[in-house]
């Protein structure tokens, strides 16, 4: 019974629920007792608030049987990112400086799955501060890909896209800054979205670059996670950046899942060298699956794309090197006291040291030297054009089609270490995914089968205008639903049995 629990979609869940096949207690302990018996070998939570989860869950029962009226995901568990703050559980960004940091409050997203009925089951893994495309960059250990535990999850919100791949989870919540919700969807064979910026609220995320930043879903099927996008998209006074607008449902949208005559463009400049052979097969393969329902494939050229991501690791180090300046030892997280005490500077010094790893160190340096006097016109305000460009090849490209297609990244998961000791090429994996957050507009990406190569999950992402997330969710339940028809489902269930798994020596030190 426990088995046939966690791998429902969360509608599935939702609906046993409703209907009192299932209690929520019943669907929340299955997922606990499946994150004991394979987390030790994925390693997606930081923090499982087991006895939490199951007093919501009863809570929820309780309110059901009374015969309130509760939403579609009343009883489903989630898993949320650590990068969002929750009142009574540690909220660490993935840092040693807010080791065991409980916050008095919670994230706005986090308090709308609450009044949802949604059961949070803990906190997911994640890079350090978001900074990361493969959560090998967490002060707490990596977390390792259910398809294959000697390879990466993605980045930075690697923990909550293997927390659903290895059904720990039905639902969770991500962050993407420049990818970080998309990438992990693509090596984990999962559905991620990124909505457009300002559809949902930044309130309690812990801040990395704030112009990029925005909070969405991560999930297995593209209702999932257009049932909660609904739940957690909307106006929110507590955010200054937040649209105030009535969103439509995205739930409606995939239940249309219609594509004949969608112009869909194809980015020529993300669809070519670099990018993986197989990920490039199941790209076009998909691409032709929606030609046949009638769907207009289209070119399209975006010249700016390839300066995105100079541009964003010149924006995003300059943005986080400001809003990590309030780590300073003084009003919260660590404190790290030299030998003999020291002055404030000394103790800030000291602390910070300790608590940020090597990659929040390389781009805090890198921001505030790209804003310090004499550079902030050369290398700042320079980026800031660039992204202008940027926004306006995707303005032209929106004029000659409906919504734009790519792979959502080069390649398939790669192994631990592959590319740690090369930043660079580290940040070249994101090339498909930044453009999106440098604009503002919603992207997602669709699991698109598995590569023929190594027969690892490969992704296809669409991208919208902003404010037009329904098209997104239209799209992509079109080509869930074809992907089904054609070859039987694309992924759902396929991933091994974690649960048998015996660690081998690299993966026991890894945790």
């Amino acid at each position: 019974m426990s088995d046939d629990l966690i791998r429902l979609s969360a509608a599935d869940l939702g609906a046993k629920l409703a209907a009192g096949e299932v209690s929520s207690v019943e669907a929340t302990r299955a997922h606990l007792d499946r994150i004991a018996a394979v987390d030790g070998a994925v390693h997606a939570f930081l923090h499982v608030a087991g006895e939490h989860a199951l007093e919501t869950a009863a809570a929820v029962d309780a309110k059901r049987a009374a015969g309130d009226e509760l939403g579609p995901l009343a009883g489903v568990p989630i898993a949320v990112k650590d990068v969002l703050v929750t009142k009574g559980m540690p909220s660490t960004s993935g840092s040693r400086i807010l080791e065991g940091w409980i916050p008095p409050y919670d994230a706005t997203p986090v308090t709308k799955i609450r009044e949802a009925g949604l059961v949070p089951l803990g906190k997911t893994n994640m890079d350090e501060f978001a900074m990361g495309s493969s959560t090998e960059h967490s002060a707490y250990g990596p977390t390792h890909n259910p398809w294959d535990l000697e390879r990466i999850p993605g980045g930075s919100g690697g923990g909550s896209a293997a927390s659903v791949a290895a059904f720990e989870a039905p639902l969770a919540l991500g962050s993407d800054t420049g990818g970080s919700i998309r990438q992990p969807a693509h090596v984990t064979g999962t559905v991620g979205v990124k909505p457009t910026y300002g559809a949902v609220s930044r309130y309690g995320s812990i801040a990395l670059a704030s112009s990029l930043d925005q909070i969405g879903p991560v999930t297995r099927t593209v209702l999932d996670a257009a049932l909660l996008h609904d739940v957690i998209a909307g106006h929110d006074p507590l955010d200054s950046t937040s649209i105030p607008e009535t969103w439509p449902s995205m739930a409606e949208a995939v239940r249309r899942s219609d594509v004949s005559g969608l112009r869909i463009g194809v980015i020529k400049e993300l669809d070519g060298e670099g990018f993986q052979a197989g990920v490039r097969q199941r790209f076009h393969e998909s691409l032709d699956l929606l030609a046949k329902q009638g769907a207009e494939i289209v070119e399209v050229s975006a010249p700016h794309f390839e300066y995105s991501i100079a541009a964003y690791y010149l924006i995003l180090p300059a943005e986080a090197s400001s809003n990590l300046a309030k780590f300073d030892s003084v009003r919260f997280g660590l404190r790290v006291t030299p030998d003999g005490g020291g002055t404030v500077e000394q103790v800030m010094a000291a602390t910070r040291e300790a608590g940020f790893g090597p990659e929040v160190k390389r781009r805090i340096i890198l921001g505030t030297y790209a804003l310090s006097a004499g550079y902030y016109d050369a290398y700042y305000g320079s980026a800031q054009k660039v992204r202008t460009l940027v926004q306006r090849d995707f303005d032209a490209a929106f004029e000659q089609v409906d919504v734009l297609a790519s792979p959502t990244a080069p390649t398939t998961a790669f192994r631990f270490g592959e590319k740690l000791a090369d930043p660079l090429s580290m940040y070249l994996n994101d090339i498909a995914t930044i453009p999106a957050n440098l604009a503002g507009v919603p992207g997602i990406s669709v699991p698109a089968g598995l590569a023929p190569e190594d027969g690892l999950p490969v992704g296809i992402q669409f991208l919208a205008p902003a404010r037009q997330d329904a098209r997104l969710y239209n799209v992509g339940g079109a080509l869930e639903q074809l992907l089904e028809a054609e070859w039987g489902g694309p992924l759902l269930g396929s991933a091994p049995d974690l649960s048998t798994h015996e660690l081998t020596a690299t993966e026991e030190g890894a945790l």
